[in-house]
């Protein structure tokens, strides 16, 4: 067994071949990044795709645990969704359509043609509490919106993910300002009739109180201030007022 140990090492590169690894510490790799990521494609392209430990070949532990947490993040929108849908029917009234948008956000990524699908994160969470929006299912908008802001944030789906300093700390923070503010808008905001968007916390005709959205939204929020802490940033401290505005996750 080879190779040089760092107690602050983060990365681990395992190669069966030799049984030898080495250990990268965050700090000595950053300027290397490029050049270690060229190489580990190149290990990986020449290695049998069926080794079950080839999977592994790199391990760094705060990219494991941001993968988890966008897995969760999936999982836990999923079911927010359909605990929406089921307290506010009105926006789509169709179990079989209802069904199949909730597939095409978090799985397929079919989605019906309502003008939003391709709009950023933000401006279709604006049109979700909008007062008359142009597509009247306010609860596929409130859900593709933040689905949506996930992968803007997060984005690691289109490149080789090897450290969590390839997310911009600003992504997450911003992520964290717009789903606070989404969670704060879909109890407070109302239509011109005063009645409130989403019912979320009112009694309905099967005696629940409330469906647990404040449990699921709590959960996300927590996970994103942990990626925020491990990406280096302050825990953030937002305030929110009625004049708050999504904010743009994209960085141009």
């Amino acid at each position: 067994m080879g190779g040089i140990i760092d107690i602050q090492a983060k990365y681990l590169l395992y190669l069966p071949a030799g049984k030898t690894f080495f250990i990268i510490s965050q700090r000595s790799a950053m300027p290397f990044i490029p050049i270690i990521i060229i190489l580990i494609s190149l290990c990986l392209a020449g290695c049998q795709a069926g080794d079950n430990q080839l999977k592994k070949a790199i391990v760094p532990v705060d990219v494991q645990i941001i993968r988890y947490h966008v897995d969760e993040y999936n999982k836990s929108l999923e079911e927010f969704t359909r605990r929406l849908y089921l307290k506010n029917p009105k926006y789509e009234k169709d179990l079989e359509a209802r069904k199949t948008k909730i597939e095409g956000i978090f799985h397929t990524g079919i989605l019906p043609d309502t003008g939003f699908n391709d709009l950023p994160s933000h401006k279709i969470l604006e049109a979700a509490f909008a007062p008359d929006p142009a597509y009247k299912d306010r609860v596929y908008l409130l859900s593709l919106g933040l689905s949506k802001s996930i992968q803007e944030a997060y984005d690691i789906k289109k490149a080789i993910f090897f450290t969590s300093i390839q997310i911009p700390l600003e992504k997450l923070q911003g992520l964290y300002h717009n789903i606070a503010h989404a969670n704060w808008r879909l109890k407070t905001y109302r239509d011109k009739q005063d009645a409130l968007l989403f019912l979320t916390n009112e009694a309905g005709e099967n005696g629940y109180i409330n469906m647990g959205y404040e449990v699921i939204m709590t959960e996300i929020l927590t996970r994103i201030k942990d990626d925020i802490f491990l990406r280096g940033g302050a825990p953030p401290k937002l305030f929110f007022y009625m004049s708050t505005l999504f904010l743009s996750i994209l960085i141009l």
